[in-house]
């Protein structure tokens, strides 16, 4: 099994900085891309920003200049430091990650349990 747990949502004031965090864990060979989606409300999820094992780097228009995508491959972790929150941004944060289990050599495709981000005064 794999399974990946996010952390770091919260409620900030317009212009405040949150960090989110998620950590993949089980039977991991490998992880190659590794991103961050948001979903609004009555939205369609988008992507958000995602990173290679390389550490190529890919951002939406949105959040260009504001969000940092990162990744910390020794343990298996994603993270997303986002600055100059506008209310725009608040949504869902899900991570995804493409993981070759051990058990099973092929990529597959997982997703996190979402983890709330409002940015209101």
């Amino acid at each position: 099994q794999v399974q990946l747990v996010e952390s770091g949502g919260g409620l900030v004031q317009p212009g405040g900085s949150l960090r989110l965090s998620c950590a993949a864990s089980g039977s991991i060979s490998s992880i190659n891309a590794m991103g961050w989606y948001r979903q609004a409300p009555g939205k369609q999820r988008e992507l958000v920003a995602t990173v290679t094992s390389g550490g190529s780097t890919r951002y939406a228009d949105s959040v260009k200049g504001r969000f940092t995508i990162s990744r910390d491959n020794a343990k298996n972790t994603v993270y997303l430091q986002m600055n100059s929150l506008k209310p725009e941004d608040t949504a869902v944060y899900y991570c995804n990650a493409r993981i070759v289990r051990i058990d099973r050599p092929y990529e597959y495709n997982y997703w996190g349990q979402g983890t709330q981000v409002t940015a209101s005064s």
